[in-house]
């Protein structure tokens, strides 16, 4: 709880920092607390589409909670973004996620 408390103070600062919503998104899981989690990824994505490791960690949640349809746009929509950005790593690894669910 320690670290979520200093993320939120952080956060009270710079309440759209994505760095540390993503921070705090991550944190939510741990506790198991995954609708705030995908909250926040939402959140996120929806002020900047351009923050990438998101959509892997948002998709990766939907899984979880069965929603591989939901799953798979999200990977196809971050992919589309990390070809955009030039980030062949981040295509790469959402690419493999997304493979992974569809086989």
């Amino acid at each position: 709880m320690e670290k979520i408390e200093k993320l939120k103070s952080f956060l009270q600062l710079s309440p759209d920092d994505p760095f540390l919503n993503h921070a705090l998104a991550l944190e939510y899981i741990k506790l198991g607390n995954e609708p705030d989690a995908r909250k926040l990824f939402l959140e996120i994505l929806t002020r900047d589409p351009s923050y990438i490791g998101t959509y892997y960690h948002l998709a990766r949640l939907l899984e979880r909670a069965g929603e591989s349809e939901n799953a798979k746009a999200w990977y196809e929509k971050g992919m589309i973004a990390a070809k955009q950005m030039g980030d062949l790593h981040a295509y790469n690894e959402l690419q493999a996620a997304y493979e992974d669910l569809i086989d």
